[in-house]
C-alpha cells in the first residue's frame, strides 16, 4: 500500500509520498478537496498519516470515505519520528519525515473521537464562548459603574441586565453602557437554545447522568469529561487518565533521584479547568463527603490550592470508575475503599520496617534492644 503523509497547515496542505525510502511524489494544495487527484477513490489506496489538530477529524473522515487507511499522529510525540529534527521545521520537511515514519511503522497514534463526542465538544465550545463573553462584559460593566462611584448589586449573570436596568444610574453612564447591555441580552437569547441542545445531547449519553451523581459534578463538567475521554475502556487505570488530562505532577528522575514538580497541564485545558472548579465546589460545600474530608486533610498539611488540584485529580479517578462500572456515586463505598487503602498502606509500612530490622547489622539491633522505651526516657 502507498505511504503518504500530510502537513495540515492553516492556509495550505503539503503532502509527500515515500516508496522504499525514496520520495516519489510531493506537492502543495490549498484545500483538502484538491487532494482527490492524489488520494481520491479513483487512486490506489494509501496509508495516510497526519498530525492531530483542529481539522484532523474532517480530513480523517474524508480519507476513509476515499478508501484510504488513516493514521492520526499524536502531536506530543512527533519529535521522536524526526519532525523538526536538528531545528529544521518546514511543511515540506515535516511531511517527508512523517511519510518516512509511516513506511518504518510504529507511529504513536492519537485517539479519534466518535462523531457523537465530536458534536458534544462542538456544542460545549459554543457554550463556553458565549458564557465567557458574558462574564467579560459583566466584569467591564461593573468596573465602569464603580468608576462613577456606583455599585451594582450581586446577582447571577442571568439576572444581571434586569438588575442593572433597575438601578438609578447617571443618564450619561446609562447611555454609555446601553450597547453592552444590548449585547448581553443577545448573548442570553442565544445561550438558551445552546443549553437546550447540550441537555438533549447529554440525554442521549446515559453516562452523563451517572457522572453527575458525584459531588461537584454538573451537566457541563460531565459532558466535557465524556467529550474528552470518549471511551473509559481505552484507559487501563485511573492514573493513566489523570496523566492524559494533565493533572499529575511533572517528574524528573534522572540521576537516580526522584524530583516531582507542578502538574504537567497536558491535555484538554478546558476540562482541567472545569475539574478544578468542581473540586473547589466540593471543598466549599457543607457535609461529610469522603472526598471533602480527604481534601480537607490535605489542605491542612499543604494548603488549599494544592489540595484542590489533588482533589481534582482524585475526582478524575472517581468519575472514571463510575463510568467503567456504570454505577452511581456511593459515598459510603468510597469511604470504605479509603479505609482499606489506609490499612493496606499501614501493612506495607509495617512490612518495610520488619525488612529493615532484618537487614540491620547485629550491633544496631543490639543497641536498639537496650534503648529505653519512650515512656521510660527522662525528660
Amino acid at each position: 500500500m502507498r505511504k503518504v503523509a500530510l502537513d495540515l497547515g492553516a492556509k495550505k496542505i503539503t503532502y509527500c509520498e515515500i516508496s522504499e525510502g525514496r520520495v516519489i511524489g510531493r506537492g502543495t494544495v490549498s484545500e483538502v478537496e484538491a487532494l482527490r487527484s492524489v488520494l481520491g477513490p479513483e487512486q490506489p489506496p494509501a496509508t495516510v498519516a497526519f498530525e492531530a489538530g483542529r481539522d484532523a477529524w474532517f480530513v480523517h473522515d474524508l480519507m476513509l470515505e476515499w478508501r484510504n487507511e488513516v493514521v492520526v499522529v499524536d502531536t506530543t510525540r512527533v519529535k521522536q519520528l524526526g519532525v523538526g529534527h536538528h531545528g529544521r521545521k518546514t511543511d515540506r520537511l515535516d511531511a517527508e519525515a512523517l511519510a518516512r515514519a509511516v513506511e518504518r511503522g510504529g507511529i504513536p497514534r492519537a485517539h479519534v473521537l466518535s462523531p457523537a463526542r465530536r458534536e458534544l465538544r462542538r456544542v460545549l465550545a459554543v457554550r463556553r464562548s458565549l458564557v465567557e463573553s458574558r462574564a467579560s462584559l459583566v466584569t467591564t460593566l461593573r468596573g465602569l459603574v464603580r468608576e462613577q462611584g456606583g455599585k451594582l448589586p450581586s446577582c447571577s449573570t442571568q439576572n444581571f441586565v434586569r438588575r442593572v436596568r433597575e438601578q438609578e444610574l447617571d443618564p450619561a453612564l446609562a447611555q454609555l453602557i446601553a450597547p453592552m447591555l444590548a449585547v448581553l441580552e443577545s448573548i442570553d437569547t442565544q445561550l438558551a437554545p445552546t443549553e437546550e441542545q447540550l441537555t438533549r445531547l447529554c440525554a442521549e449519553e446515559p453516562v452523563t447522568r451517572v457522572l453527575t451523581t458525584a459531588p461537584g459534578v454538573g451537566t457541563v463538567v460531565a459532558a466535557a469529561f465524556v467529550s474528552v475521554v470518549d471511551e473509559a475502556q481505552r484507559f487501563a487505570h485511573a492514573h493513566q487518565l489523570e496523566s492524559y488530562i494533565g493533572l499529575v505532577p511533572g517528574e524528573n528522575s534522572s540521576g537516580g533521584k526522584r524530583r516531582l514538580g507542578a502538574i504537567t497541564k497536558k491535555g484538554n485545558s478546558y476540562l482541567r479547568m472545569l475539574l478544578v472548579q468542581a473540586a473547589w465546589n466540593i471543598l466549599r460545600t457543607k457535609g461529610d463527603d469522603p472526598l471533602k474530608a480527604w481534601a480537607t486533610q490535605v489542605a491542612a498539611r499543604r494548603g488549599k490550592r494544592i489540595a484542590v488540584v489533588a482533589l481534582a485529580r482524585r475526582l478524575v479517578g472517581v468519575l472514571w470508575a463510575l463510568w467503567r462500572d456504570g454505577a452511581d456515586y456511593d459515598a459510603h463505598e468510597l469511604a470504605r475503599e479509603g479505609a482499606r487503602g489506609l490499612r493496606k498502606a499501614a501493612r506495607g509500612l509495617e512490612q518495610q520496617a520488619e525488612e529493615l530490622e532484618i537487614a540491620a547489622p547485629p550491633s544496631a539491633r543490639k543497641a536498639r534492644a537496650h534503648r529505653p522505651s519512650p515512656a521510660k526516657r527522662s525528660i
